[in-house]
């Protein structure tokens, strides 16, 4: 019988209301001792609750969930406390004292509702990323993934894949009975639309991928073509030492904020040029680098066009002219951090061009998905190659699409995720 975990649900520190959770076999029995009275079914109730010397701690809001119709699918009570500090510590102290209660490790509820079927892998990743989101777009997405987007396309896949299969092992098994022996164009027809979708989703989770840890975009240009007066002017606030003197700049500088409810770094580096001082040329060494990796890169120029160090521009980087206030409009985007002139132009832009690239973006969103998705597409193109080469090879063909399917199954966690399961919830709140 596992143990009777409690935690803290909510942020430590004095609020308003505190919620403690409490799951096992013996929640209710918990609560009931802390309480004096049984605790109802999902009716919330107000009670006092009293430590072991029969002292009162708080009033508290207690709420009742039986197994399994509660978020680890096991006893659940949620008491909802004053948000004291003292308070919330007296109640928890007191938990402790109880036999076969402790404290829960971290995510250790979510892992509770993985193991009794509440959630799915997937959906933990989703509801970690919903904790995290910062903008309205990771909300969004991480939403999606919570309520089972992945594990709803997981599912269309698995039944055309074990169609075709079923179609493969029926020829195997009655060969000599009178069905049709040619399934080939079904089967071929049924891989080839899964492999499809499956390579559009691995397209897709780059994109979808820069939406849940963010895009970044570089200020790259010259010494003094105003890289950082920029920075902290889109920052609304001094995050970068600006001077006159060439190469103030010495290291990357990441700036986090939110444009257009999709959330972006913005990065300054120090001034493109040949220098004879080690530390620059380290600081430009360190621009040219992040500035490749970046999603987008301002290339800003004061007077002329500045060598770029080797960073070829691509299509949706933005050529920039700076200080229009001193030298004037010139052709394309002109702006000036000083008077603000430009500035809101320069963000539509920006917008723009990350919106264009995050449209693309599909319910994979991971590293572990694309692995996932991949191994699954290699497996299923070998199935689909055996299958046109005769019949003789069907059992192959077969063990392929088994082996495509079980690659596919471990993106909601039903085979083969043990090893990253602490991974990843070692990320989570003891609440969760």
């Amino acid at each position: 019988m596992p143990d009777t975990i409690f935690a803290l649900a909510t942020a430590k520190g004095r609020a308003g209301v505190s919620v403690i959770r409490i799951s096992g076999p013996d929640a209710f029995r918990v609560a009931k001792i802390m309480s004096g009275l049984e605790v109802p079914l999902r009716k919330p109730v107000l009670r006092t609750l009293k430590d072991s010397l029969d002292e009162n701690l708080d009033e508290v809001l207690v709420l009742g969930f039986k197994a399994p119709k509660s978020f680890t699918g096991e006893d659940v009570i949620e008491l909802q406390c004053h948000g004291s500090i003292a308070v919330v510590s007296s109640i928890l102290k007191t938990l402790s004292l109880m036999k076969g209660c402790r404290l829960a490790d971290a995510g250790e509820f979510t892992r509770r509702a993985l193991m009794n079927g509440r959630l799915d892998l997937a959906q933990v990743e989703g509801l970690g990323d919903l904790i995290d989101a910062e903008t309205e777009a990771q909300q969004k997405q991480a939403l999606l993934f919570m309520q089972g987007a992945l594990s709803e396309k997981l599912e269309d896949w698995r039944r055309d894949l074990i169609r075709a299969v079923a179609l493969i092992e029926a020829t195997i098994d009655f060969a000599d009975e009178d069905i049709p022996q040619d399934v080939a164009p079904e089967v071929t027809g049924l891989l080839n639309g899964v492999l499809k979708d499956l390579k559009r989703q691995v397209d897709g989770s780059f994109a979808a991928e820069r939406i849940r840890e963010g895009f970044e975009v570089a200020i790259v240009g010259p010494p003094n073509a105003g890289k950082s007066t920029l920075l902290n002017t889109l920052a609304g606030r001094e995050a970068a030492i600006t001077s006159e003197i060439a190469g103030t700049t010495r290291d990357v500088i990441e700036v986090r904020m939110d444009l257009g409810g999709l959330p972006v770094t913005l990065l300054d580096t120090a001034g493109l040029r040949e220098t004879d001082d080690a530390i620059e040329s380290i600081g430009v060494s360190r621009a040219v680098e992040r500035a490749k990796g970046a999603d987008i890169r301002v290339f800003l120029n004061d007077t002329d066009a500045s060598p770029s160090f080797g960073i070829l521009p691509r299509e949706e980087d933005l050529q920039v002219w700076t200080k229009s206030d001193t030298y004037g409009l010139r052709k394309g985007l002109n702006i000036s951090s000083l008077t603000g002139s430009g500035i809101d132009d320069l963000v539509s832009e920006i917008s723009i061009i990350l919106e264009r690239k995050s449209s693309i973006a599909m319910v994979a969103s991971r590293e572990r998905h694309r692995v996932a998705l991949n191994s699954a597409i290699i497996h299923l193109q070998e199935g689909n190659l055996l299958i046109t080469k005769g019949y003789d090879l069907s059992e192959l063909a077969a063990e392929e699409i088994h082996l495509g399917i079980n690659s596919l199954n471990s993106l909601i966690g039903r085979v083969g995720v043990e090893d990253i399961l602490d991974e990843i919830f070692s990320s989570f709140c003891l609440g969760k």
